[in-house]
This record gives structure tokens, C-alpha cells and sequence, in this order.
């Protein structure tokens, strides 16, 4: 009798975020953070903060290649007019990495993320 090995498909790293209920509890928690974040909560101060909410979990959905396709202008005309610098930037990821941690997210989905996710730095940072 021969066994017949077959192996299972990667979950996306959207499934290993935990879907869209997943990336809709770490945009939150993520959000929340920055509130309290005085390094870059003035970034946030005009803000729709629930327009920012949902395109979060929009962009992260996608980035992770779950099912919402990407709507948004680009990152660069999203984040022009903020003035956005590289502590900012290295702020918010820190938030994440600490949403992500609330989250128990394993370390090798955190950096799978954040690997998609730095891709875009250029666009976001304005030097």
C-alpha cells in the first residue's frame, strides 16, 4: 500500500491575518494606538478617521492578497499633503508592530506584511 502525499497550499497571508475580520480588529487596534501616540497623533488630526479605517483594511486586504481590489488614489497622492517624514513613518510601523503583537500575529505574518507594506515607503515618506 502506497501512501499518496499530498501537500496543502500555503494560506494567504491574508487567511494567516485572520481574513477580513483579522485585518479589520488590526486596523482598529492599530488606530487606537495612534491615538495615543503623541509622536504622530497631530498627523492624524484632520483626519475621517473612519474613512482612514476602512481604506486601512481596503489597502492591508489587498496587500495581502484577499479579495478587495485596491480603489485608492496612490500612496503618494494620499500622503503629499502630510508631510510625512521618515520618524513618522518608523512611528506608525512601530504601532503596527505593537497592534500586530495585541494581536498574537506570528513574527513570520508580522514580517511578511511589513515586508509588502515597506514597499510603499517611498510614496508615503516625503524627503
Amino acid at each position: 500500500m502506497s501512501a499518496c502525499a499530498t501537500t496543502q497550499p500555503r494560506p494567504t497571508l491574508y487567511d494567516e491575518l485572520g481574513g477580513q475580520a483579522g485585518i479589520e480588529t488590526l486596523v482598529e487596534t492599530m488606530l487606537s494606538r495612534i491615538a495615543d501616540d503623541q509622536r504622530i497623533v497631530d498627523k492624524f488630526a484632520r483626519v475621517n478617521i473612519v474613512m482612514l479605517n476602512a481604506r486601512l483594511v481596503q489597502k492591508f486586504c489587498h496587500v495581502a492578497d484577499g479579495p478587495c481590489p485596491d480603489t485608492a488614489k496612490s500612496m503618494q497622492q494620499a500622503h503629499a499633503h502630510l508631510a510625512i517624514r521618515e520618524g513618522d513613518f518608523n512611528a506608525l510601523v512601530e504601532d503596527l508592530n505593537w497592534a500586530m503583537d495585541q494581536q498574537k500575529i506570528p513574527r513570520r505574518t508580522q514580517n511578511r506584511l511589513l515586508a509588502r507594506l515597506a514597499a510603499m515607503h517611498g510614496e508615503i515618506v516625503n524627503h
